[in-house]
């Protein structure tokens, strides 16, 4: 080891970044690295391992381990490794070859060296200690020469990590913006798409309520049109209506998406699993994942983050009868291995999930200690069910926040964003589900300006100092939370979402601010303020409202935002007011009887 890490010296200090060589390694294994060689992209690394079958044995996915450790400086990152088939499964369909892959997301540029651990043994995957060494690649060193990122925009490659900081918003890592979401939470099943391998509906057609109905998969012809010359597709013209469906969510600005990559042993949907088939738990299907990684890798660059919801209410207790034992523990190794380069990535413990704190506490840890990449923890529940599995989460330091399913959004925001202050360790607050489950957000043709989703919970989320919204589609109407094909049945939801987002962004210093609705004499508006220096306050009803300005004596201007049909900010029948104490902030330019939202601010800013 001592011998390599000279090598790697001598390599290091000649290795010219940006030349046209990108990897150099030592060893007998051969390695063959691709993707672009720039900061925050996917580069990924393929090795020749022992020859594998998916139904084989040993099982490549149970007994093998391969590990590779990148370092610059003082930075390490240990990334786990998977077996790949041919390395080209998705358009090959393979499930047998000699190709093992582990993805880099390079944080930095500059050369970057990596040494390879690749054990075998019974349960090797599930134990760093166990196995014996596979040769040639175990042991082998290597350098990857890294250029800064080039990109630019809403892709994500453009604006890094996005991580957890110990504040309410979520940060990116290279341009350090904060990240507010809104996006959709239906349909759960995104995954369940016919074009994907070994994908059908499981049904035996005996479910009810929200899972009541024919056998159904996703194929998302809506959105064929969507598809555009130079997207992904798979073996042949697969995949353009999937693609399609997130060209148009994110041309909506959207920019993020709930989907369950379990769902059988009695869930809704019953069409998404990653194993080779819905009654197997230790072995993979590496064509479908491949596939699945084909359509995380253009959200990447579409801006849109993967909430990754791991389990539902009905299969939480499937795996090892709810504990983290060997059928959990691989899932999770291999939702990593696969996917946890994806900058903006949340992982999710479930959808109303029913576990104990114990296990809710076990599987935070695991996950955090197996993402290279420390990917945000979290966790959905029924309502109601908030202080019992919120509460005893206060202050851990393997969970960053609740995944809310309420009616009560600004209240449950307001409580969960004091609380987990008061505990030294503040959660990010989405709001994931609105109910009834049968009706959630209507489709547009039901429900065209969406008042109730709009007021209560877009808007009561993000004045509470919430982190943003997924919308969910209730079960009674067309396009709901499991057969969905058309995105454009809440079209004017979209639109309404990314006003707020818009207005948060563009006006508003929103990581300095919070909740402050005992400035206001109406009972019924929302007040978000950095208290003297700028407060926004939304009135769901129109009309006015006194702010209180304390002991400021500046003079502040009075604008007025339109979060149904967004724009520039307009004038009122006030145009400024000045301090201390409290003023009357005046009528909007029009419409009184409607939502509207006052920015009022320091006329200096």
């Amino acid at each position: 080891m001592k011998a390599h890490g000279l090598v790697l010296l001598v390599t290091v200090l000649f290795f010219p970044v940006g030349g046209c060589v990108t990897n150099v390694h030592h060893g007998q294994g051969t390695v063959i690295v691709a993707g672009e060689m720039k900061q925050w992209h996917d580069i990924v690394l393929t090795f020749d391992g022992p020859q594998a079958d998916e139904a084989g044995e040993p099982n490549p996915f149970l007994n093998y381990r391969l590990e590779v450790t990148f370092a610059q400086s003082q930075k390490q990152y240990v990334v786990p490794g998977y077996y790949a088939a041919d390395g080209n499964a998705g358009q090959t369909g393979a499930a047998a070859g000699n190709k093992w892959q582990v993805h880099f997301l390079p944080p930095e540029p500059g050369v970057w060296t990596y040494m390879v651990s690749f054990r075998t043994g019974t349960d090797a995957a599930l134990d760093g200690s166990a196995g014996v060494a596979v040769t040639p690649a175990d042991g082998m060193t290597g350098t990857i020469a890294v250029e800064p990122t080039d990109k630019t925009g809403r892709d994500f490659r453009a604006q890094g990590l996005l991580r957890y900081t110990g504040q309410r918003y979520l940060q990116f890592a290279h341009t350090g913006t904060y990240f507010i979401k809104g996006g959709a939470d239906s349909p759960e099943n995104f995954l369940g798409y016919a074009d994907f391998d070994q994908t059908y509906d499981t049904a035996d057609l005996k479910r009810t309520g929200e899972a009541a109905g024919e056998k159904f998969i996703h194929h998302y012809q809506p959105h064929l049109g969507d598809w555009r010359p130079g997207d992904p597709t798979w073996q042949g013209d697969k995949g353009k209506g999937i693609i399609g469906a997130l060209n148009y969510l994110a041309s909506k600005g959207m920019n993020s998406v709930y989907f369950l990559t379990y769902n059988i042993d009695g869930g809704d949907g019953m069409d998404v699993w990653p194993w080779t088939s819905p009654t197997e738990k230790l072995r993979f299907d590496c064509s479908k994942l491949a596939q699945w990684e084909i359509v995380f890798s253009h959200m990447d660059k579409l801006g849109l983050a993967l909430h990754v919801v791991t389990q539902e209410t009905e299969n939480d207790q499937g795996l090892d009868g709810g504990e983290l034992g060997r059928q959990r523990k691989l899932y999770y190794r291999e939702l990593v291995a696969r996917f946890a380069h994806h900058p903006a990535l949340v992982w999710n413990l479930g959808e109303e999930n029913t576990n104990t704190t114990e296990q809710r506490k076990a599987f935070a840890k695991y996950l955090h200690d197996l993402d290279p990449y420390d990917h945000p923890v979290v966790c959905h529940t029924y309502p109601g069910k908030y202080d019992e599995v919120y509460g005893p989460l206060l202050g851990f330091k393997y969970f960053e926040g609740p995944s809310l399913q309420t009616n009560d959004t600004h209240g449950q925001t307001m409580r969960w964003i004091d609380l987990s202050a008061q505990a030294n360790r503040p959660w990010f607050v989405c709001l994931d589900e609105i109910g009834p489950s049968h009706t959630g957000v209507k489709p547009d043709n039901d429900d065209f300006w969406h008042d109730e989703a709009r007021a209560q919970h877009l808007w009561g989320n993000l004045m509470a100092g919430g982190a943003g919204c997924e919308w969910y589609f209730g079960y009674r109407f067309p396009n709901n939370d499991l057969n969905c094909e058309s995105w454009r049945s809440r079209d004017h939801l979209w639109d309404m979402t990314r006003y707020a987002l818009g207005f948060f962004h563009d006006y508003l210093p929103f990581v300095k601010m919070s909740h402050h609705d005992e400035l206001t004499s109406s009972p019924d508006d929302y007040c978000f303020a950095d208290p003297g220096q700028v407060y926004a306050i939304y009135l769901p009803a129109g009309g006015t409202t006194d702010l209180d300005l304390g002991n400021a004596t500046a003079t502040f201007l009075i604008r007025w935002f339109n979060p149904r049909a967004g724009g520039p900010l307009q004038m009122g029948t006030l145009v400024s007011t000045s301090g201390p104490g409290n003023v009357n902030i005046g009528q909007p330019p029009a419409d009184t009887d409607r939502d509207w939202v006052v920015l009022v601010r320091r006329s200096e800013q």
